[in-house]
């Protein structure tokens, strides 16, 4: 079931000790917080998003060439816009 805590007067609530020992965090350190499915996810933030975002998501890209993927896109925007204006 996992740990137990209570939300405080403040809406604060404590992170339990095995809990922080397992994700590495210590007081001042900040956490992203998200609802899901109604639950609560506590995860580090990233120290650096750049890093963190690095090979997200590389089985979308598999097989395509990115050079003429963005190729097209840029044109396709110029045409866009061109035919706004």
């Amino acid at each position: 079931m996992g740990s137990v805590v209570k939300v405080s007067r403040k809406h604060q609530v404590v992170v339990p000790r095995e809990a922080r020992e397992a994700l590495g965090v210590g007081a001042g350190d900040e956490l992203v917080v998200e609802v899901e499915n109604g639950r609560v996810l506590m995860k580090p933030k990233p120290r650096n998003y750049s890093r963190h975002m690095l090979g997200l998501h590389k089985s979308v890209w598999k097989g395509v060439k990115t050079e003429s993927y963005v190729r097209t896109e840029r044109e396709a925007w110029k045409k866009e816009t061109s035919s706004k204006s």
